[in-house]
């Protein structure tokens, strides 16, 4: 499940909440920062988080370059005040939210069923004020394991950035199986999640439907309905969609984004580390994924364009990981190569018209494809490797605790 939080899991009217969110900054930042000024930088600042379709920068990143250079201030000396902010200002705006019992029970339920449950906000805030919503929700994370928690630090889209959908699903390992997202806003949570082939729940109030022609992965109704519907579709319906050029684009783009964000839960030294014996490393993996993009994917997108149905040969890439010492080389630079030619690569394939995805070719291997066919293969080439990469934390992440001392 992935579920948004504002008027889903906790009773909060943005129309009413933003406003009071932004004069309390206003407040907070008088003495330093014209409340003007520091409210157009803010809108423009999320404008800038919404419009990112970039994956070598977090959102994070992007909001600091539109805000701080335009206020002339350095990030750096406003670090610890906003910390304050958000440790002392941001928790007097609960009383514009409020509990929505039903939601913590069908979020205990589906815990009670095993569910994966995922938190899906737009991660346009921080980690902090995220996790102290959903405290006003009755959610705490401390008491509730949700999977994932998106935030502006870690995530580089959001939503309806059909991106943001793929990132999510990319962080949580590509799982397998019935997916469903599930919001109360069409534009921002649902249309998306439809057009990336997901499963999805429409939270819905005063009798708005579905529409007739909705697909058998599409609900609506209150947040009390959304289990007895999972349980009225069948699990295949819920399975993401892959073959939707929009789902490829989307989990192209969100590969290099969630490798960085991986690499941020390792050390220097872990870089190297085989967790488990035969188990490439995440240098090793960051290698294969530059070197196949570079030398195997780009090249054959670009002979299928300029060729008519040209003769492409397999190659084993696997073997370059021993044959090009892999192991030896340096891992955040092959990330960051591996992000540079994952953008061009974007670059060109956004370009396209629905006659080239059709363009023809040879494949020494599956015989007659086409260009479609051959971005889905990246695209499930990609997924294995996400996938890979996090066992491989996984793996890091129980050799770290068996290792560490008892009290």
């Amino acid at each position: 499940l992935l579920l948004d939080l504002d008027d889903t899991l906790l009773g909060n009217s943005m129309d009413t909440f933003i406003p009071a969110y932004l004069q309390s900054l206003c407040e907070h930042f008088a003495a330093s920062i014209p409340a003007e000024k520091l409210v157009s930088t803010l809108i423009s600042g999320t404008q800038a988080m919404l419009d990112n379709n970039s994956p070598d920068e977090t959102l994070k990143e992007v909001f600091d370059q539109a805000f701080y250079p335009v206020l002339g201030i350095q990030p750096t000396d406003y670090v610890e005040r906003f910390a304050v902010y958000y440790r002392q200002d941001f928790p007097n705006l609960q009383h514009l939210t409020h509990v929505l019992p039903e939601a913590v029970s069908m979020i205990e339920e589906a815990f009670r069923r095993g569910y994966k449950v995922s938190i899906a906000t737009n991660p346009l805030f921080p980690m902090t004020a995220i996790q102290q919503r959903l405290e006003w929700a009755g959610l705490s994370p401390e008491i509730y394991p949700f999977t994932l928690i998106p935030s502006y630090e870690s995530f580089h889209f959001a939503k309806p950035n059909t991106a943001f959908f793929a990132e999510a699903l990319a962080s949580l390992g590509w799982p397998a199986g019935p997916v469903v997202m599930v919001g109360d806003d069409f534009d921002h949570d649902i249309a998306p999640a439809r057009l990336l082939g997901m499963g999805n729940f429409w939270i819905t109030e005063n009798g708005r439907s579905c529409g007739e022609e909705s697909p058998a992965a599409a609900g609506c109704g209150n947040i009390q309905e959304l289990i007895p519907w999972i349980d009225s579709v069948r699990d295949e319906d819920l399975e993401t969609d892959f073959n939707r050029i929009d789902t490829m684009l989307a989990v192209l783009r969100a590969t290099p984004a969630v490798v960085s964000t991986f690499s941020e839960k390792i050390n220097a030294a872990q870089w190297i580390e085989h967790p488990q014996p035969g188990e490439w490393s995440f240098t090793e993996i960051m290698c294969h994924l530059r070197d196949v993009d570079s030398e195997v994917n780009s090249p054959r997108i670009k002979q299928v364009l300029d060729q008519h149905n040209p003769f492409l040969p397999g190659i084993d890439s696997d073997k370059w990981a021993q044959e090009r010492l892999y192991y030896c080389q340096n891992g955040p630079d092959a990330m960051k190569d591996f992000t540079t030619s994952r953008i061009e690569l974007l670059n060109l394939l956004d370009s396209l018209n629905a006659a080239d995805w059709e363009r023809p070719a040879s494949h020494a291997i599956f015989g007659p494809t086409s260009l479609k066919v051959l971005v889905g293969i990246i695209v499930g080439h990609d997924q294995l490797h996400i996938q890979q990469a996090v066992k491989f934390l996984g793996d890091l992440s129980k050799q770290t605790t068996a290792q560490s001392p008892r009290l």
